[in-house]
């Protein structure tokens, strides 16, 4: 009997994962097990374009390439538990199915504030599913609260004021984006979105959302209450990994893997995409976890090599798996683009060319080595910082 691939999670990175296992030679089966009933893709545009106007599975939907034409998609049934010592799976419906290798991917789900009042009318933005209920109560006049100031909370600011929408912005830090971007560079990003007529109220929580049968409103910490049609929750995300409990795993912040993306070192099992933590020899030996699109393609090219290997079937990969993290937000007409890993050096932040206010270029530092540059704009400068980044020492 031919060997089985489970890919416990059916989006970007499981999609990944199966084209990189068929290039790779493996002719076995592959079953892609998925909790949403859409076959995989790309969610960036959810926050962005896809909301601003109709939002539907055929826009946005990953062409399907004919190497994996065979994959088998358990759509809408998610993967609730895992026995790795006897390879197996269980799905939602009470199916088992048998593996020879696992790969993890089950990314990511959004936070939902742990504060009191009606549910209706408060909305995040994961799944097609979520972007069309928010879609549908957008529109010229409503007034929407959006929690948090990450790059989600500010996409979605962004795009329901273009929609016309009274628009207020609600977080704890200082600036929008203060953690990825630096206190100059949010606060300049702010000025941006005020312009346009969004409204911040920072160094705030919010204590509980108002209303009977359907959120009106949010009382804030500070004792302010607002008035509110509709209600975004943009207040981060945590890993799909409840599945996995139970095997001796750690699990604190995604899905532990070694350099080669082996779930932590287990024979025949890999993680892929956000959900995985694991070490980046291009910066230090500290496993993390990487929440940037390029990261699904990433991972799963060099986790299926690994797979494989482990069952006999080629080669371990050649060298460390070492990538560049690249990530984009587009808000109005505005490209942000970044290569490496900010967060590293936020200790040590130089406006390498342009200005905060106009297009720019603010660059990363870490020892006084460039780690990380985020571009406003100057999109001519992009592909130079990108290889001048990519060059960078990797350590072994």
């Amino acid at each position: 009997m031919g060997q089985r691939i489970v890919i416990a999670g059916a989006s970007m990175g499981g999609l990944r994962a199966a084209e990189r296992l068929r290039a790779a030679g493996f002719a076995g089966e592959i079953v892609a097990v998925g909790d949403e009933p859409h076959l995989p893709y790309n969610r960036p545009p959810l926050s962005k374009e896809a909301l601003a106007s109709e939002v539907t599975h055929e826009a946005l939907a990953f062409r399907l390439r004919p190497a994996v034409a065979d994959v088998t998609w358990r759509l809408g049934v998610p993967v609730v538990s895992a026995d790795l010592a006897a390879r197996a799976v269980r799905l939602a419906d009470g199916t088992e199915l048998a593996y020879d290798g696992l790969v993890v991917a089950t990314g990511m789900r959004p936070r939902r504030l742990p504060v009191p009042g009606p549910a209706a009318g408060r909305h995040v933005v994961r799944t097609l599913e979520d972007a069309r209920a928010l879609r549908a109560e957008l529109g010229p006049g409503v007034r929407v609260l959006v929690i948090g100031a990450g790059f989600i909370g500010c996409e979605v600011a962004a795009t329901a004021r273009t929609l016309g929408a009274s628009v207020t912005v609600v977080a704890p830090e200082d600036a929008p984006m203060r953690r990825p971007l630096g206190a100059e560079l949010g606060a300049a990003l702010r000025r941006r979105h005020e312009a346009r007529g969004v409204a911040f109220l920072l160094g705030r929580t919010v204590r509980a959302f108002l209303g009977s049968g359907r959120v009106t409103g949010a009382e804030l910490s500070d004792g302010t209450s607002l008035d509110a049609d509709v209600v975004v929750e943009a207040v981060g995300s945590a890993a799909n990994t409840g599945w996995l409990e139970g095997n001796g795993l750690d699990l604190s912040d995604g899905v532990l893997c070694d350099e080669a993306l082996r779930v932590e070192a287990r024979p025949g099992v890999v993680a892929v995409g956000d959900v995985a933590r694991f070490p980046n020899p291009r910066y230090d030996g500290v496993p993390r976890r990487v929440e940037h699109w390029s990261i699904p393609t990433d991972t799963a090219k060099h986790a299926a090599v690994t797979l494989l290997a482990d069952l006999g079937l080629g080669d371990p990969p050649a060298g460390p798996f070492a990538p560049l993290p690249t990530f984009w937000s587009d808000q109005y007409d505005l490209r942000l683009q970044s290569f490496g890993a900010p967060v590293l050096g936020e200790d040590d932040i130089r406006v390498l060319e342009g200005d905060l206010d106009g297009e720019v270029v603010v660059g990363y530092h870490r020892d006084g080595e460039l780690v990380g540059v985020v571009l406003v704009g100057m999109a001519s400068a992009a592909a130079r910082y990108r290889t001048a980044l990519t060059r960078a020492s990797v350590t072994v």
